[in-house]
């Protein structure tokens, strides 16, 4: 059994479980997801929900119980500290609770044995590229697409169309995201656009945002724009399931349109994204994008 310890908002969510997936899928074991963090938000963090229900998974929610018996935590700081210790030294294999480490790839993840509880982002296709077609049919949305949706789906169809993503909320309302995340500047976008139009043509610009009344204030391009502004956090899956059906895409330093980029099946996508992901310089991004994508 692989238990996947779930956090942050709905692609921080994906990485999870494609990760915990591609475990589940080679140990030929069930996969289990805890949720149980959700409740416990810190008063400073953006309050988080489990929203990987809109889409077709192989999974099922952990019990307490199991989620005790693999983590087998302590609240005595000496014994908890000698537990530690103890797994540096133990075969991963024989682990049965396994943290990530750092933000870049980790190989040994992928070396864990078949009853373990993971603890992490996992923020890299590495994890899972070899089970690549197992994660695409997981993440399709359940519901059919209908309405509004449908109509900017044949648009997209029709068009040279670029998603682009513009992430503010709580990068700019929450002091710690804004400082460990930052924003991308209207100068990425602009160059982001020279880029793809350099290659392609004229596009017809797709913009997704959190904040679309700020972005069509700000955001000056020549070519043509769809604000996709009706579906809401509640239809995020919407919007997600809009970009991948884009020819190409622009990302912002988000997870969320990370995915919406991944997912789009164009074998002649361009995708463009950030140098930087993070305010901080320390953290490597390497694994993070794709060798396919471009960065600016």
């Amino acid at each position: 059994m692989i238990i996947v310890k779930l956090s942050g908002g709905l692609g921080n969510q994906m990485f999870q479980y494609a990760a915990g997936r591609r475990l589940a899928f080679h140990r030929n074991v069930p996969l289990k997801l805890d949720s149980t963090g959700f409740a416990k938000a810190m008063p400073d963090e953006t309050v988080r929900h489990y929203v990987l229900d809109v889409f077709n998974l192989s999974a099922d929610y952990a019990h307490p119980e199991e989620v005790a018996e693999l983590c087998r935590v302590s609240t005595n700081p000496i014994m908890k500290a000698f537990k530690t210790a103890a797994r540096t030294f133990q075969p991963l294999n024989m682990q049965t609770f396994f943290k990530e480490r750092y933000f870049h790839f980790d190989p040994d993840m992928l070396l864990l044995g078949n009853n373990v509880y993971l603890d992490g982002y996992w923020q890299s296709e590495k994890y899972f590229l070899d089970v690549q077609e197992v994660i695409r049919k997981d993440f399709t949305v359940s519901a059919p697409i209908i309405g509004i949706n449908l109509d900017i789906s044949r648009k997209i169809m029709a068009t040279n169309s670029v998603s682009i993503h513009v992430r503010r909320g709580d990068y700019v309302t929450n002091p710690i995201a804004e400082q460990y995340h930052g924003q991308c500047s209207l100068q990425y976008y602009q160059r982001a656009v020279e880029y793809v139009a350099d290659i392609t043509g004229d596009p017809h610009l797709m913009i997704f945002s959190d904040d679309i009344r700020w972005v069509q204030g700000q955001l000056q391009l020549k070519s043509p724009m769809t604000f996709v502004e009706h579906n809401g956090p509640e239809l995020a899956c919407e919007d997600l399931r809009l970009m991948s059906l884009c020819k190409h895409n622009i990302i912002a330093n988000s997870s969320f349109s990370w995915w919406g980029a991944w997912l789009n099946r164009n074998p002649e996508k361009i995708i463009v994204a950030p140098e930087h992901w993070f305010k901080r310089q320390d953290i490597s991004t390497t694994d993070l994008i794709p060798s396919a994508w471009h960065r600016i």
